[in-house]
């Protein structure tokens, strides 16, 4: 995959996803209290990921001439990319994606039904989709795009189950006292020369909380986030948000 050149620095007046929508998702899994960077960062994450996506697809749509996107464009863009694979939870819900989910079989062989495999309770992150409705709008707006009411839902949904376990990622976190990251991101803000790659020991390091209590704070975002995702995507994804919170203002305090 080629290079792509760092995004101009946002702040938190730009993201779809509002500081107030990431804390409801969070109380939906954990009772733990959520400050604002963390709010700020899993906001900002979530924009990341759906931005590659819609970007991707717009790729696809684009070799046809449609400045539409529809649900076709969304599986091409997951094939073209696969770092764009997340929330797959949503994919057992979701029609675009029943034809290609495959077949899973029980230890006798017989086939596992769709219903079997979604479960008999719907995940928060399916049942709260909608809410990110005006956010998704927002979004392919800036990107100079529109879709179908169908592949709306499905950034919708999508949008909503990663940012729940972004949300769930984040509390483990907290409850553990840290986690084992595997690989290395550096994280590199605009203006600012990068780090000296690491010389040694590139394999999996024991990450610690910095800070103490039952909160969770911005660190434990990145800290998921960088589980949850991989390769270039993980690594605009995390530099975005330790941008974007470095850069808010005292108004950005306020309003959230």
């Amino acid at each position: 995959m080629t290079a792509r050149p760092l995004r101009p620095e946002r702040g938190v007046t730009d993201l779809p996803f509002k500081p107030g929508l990431v804390k409801a998702v969070f109380r939906d899994v954990t009772s733990f209290p959520v400050s604002r960077p963390a709010a700020w960062a899993a906001a900002s994450v979530t924009r990341t990921v759906l931005t590659e996506i819609i970007d991707v697809a717009r790729s696809a749509a684009a070799e046809e001439g449609r400045k539409r996107l529809t649900t076709r464009d969304l599986i091409s863009a997951i094939d073209r990319n696969v770092e764009v694979e997340v929330g797959t939870a949503w994919y057992l819900y979701s029609p675009t994606f029943h034809g290609v989910l495959g077949e899973v079989r029980d230890a006798d062989g017989a086939l596992v039904s769709l219903r079997e495999r979604r479960g008999a309770r719907t995940p928060s992150g399916v049942a709260g989709a909608h809410r990110f409705e005006p956010g998704v709008r927002r979004l392919l707006g800036s990107r100079g795009v529109r879709a179908v009411p169908a592949m709306v839902r499905d950034l919708d949904g999508i949008a909503s189950v990663f940012l729940t376990d972004l949300a769930r990622g984040a509390a483990q976190v907290v409850r553990e006292g840290g986690v084992k990251l595997f690989g290395t991101v550096a994280l590199v803000v605009p203006g600012e020369l990068a780090p000296a790659p690491p010389l040694k020991d590139p394999f999996p390091a024991l990450s610690t909380r910095r800070g103490g209590g039952r909160t969770v704070g911005g660190d434990d975002v990145l800290a998921a986030a960088a589980m949850q995702l991989f390769g270039g995507l993980r690594e605009r994804a995390l530099t975005e948000a330790v941008a974007m919170t470095r850069s808010a203002t005292p108004v950005d305090l306020w309003r959230s």
